[in-house]
């Protein structure tokens, strides 16, 4: 019998969360990273890292406020997918939820601008790593 080795790296966990608001026409809205921020400049799902003792769908709810404006019922939120990349010493986990039901008009509160875009206009945008496989997942859900 063949013996085999697997070697294994601690890597601290870092969660994250994101929304694929949805609107009536099928768009997503996308906002893109301020100056000065990792990834400046690409466009990428609304959302951000959870606090300590935080559920991801609270976490979701105040970034949503926090960053857009908007207020959403924790029972909008219908998960939809998941990424992971390692970032160096950390294993970075995207929760990626689909919303359709929201208070309010989403604005850009904590990034350069904001944009409703269509799965196929979405294809075209500078996206982070993680981010970027969501289309095609959205693209069967939506």
């Amino acid at each position: 019998m063949t013996k085999i080795s697997v070697e294994i790296q601690a890597v601290a966990l870092f969660p994250v969360v994101a929304a694929a608001l949805i609107d009536d026409a099928g768009r997503v809205l996308v906002q893109q990273r301020p100056p000065g921020k990792q990834m400046a400049g690409l466009w990428e799902f609304p959302g951000g890292k959870l606090e300590p003792g935080e559920t991801p769908e609270a976490a979701l709810v105040r970034e949503l406020d926090e960053e857009l404006g908007i207020v959403v019922d924790p029972a909008a939120l219908r998960p939809a997918t998941f990424a992971s990349e390692l970032l160096g010493d950390r294993s970075l986990l995207l929760l990626l939820y689909l919303c359709r039901s929201w208070s309010g008009d989403p604005v850009a509160l904590d990034a350069v601008a904001v944009r409703w875009v269509t799965l196929a206009e979405m294809r075209t945008l500078d996206m982070p790593p993680a981010d970027a496989p969501f289309i095609a997942a959205l693209e069967r859900m939506i």
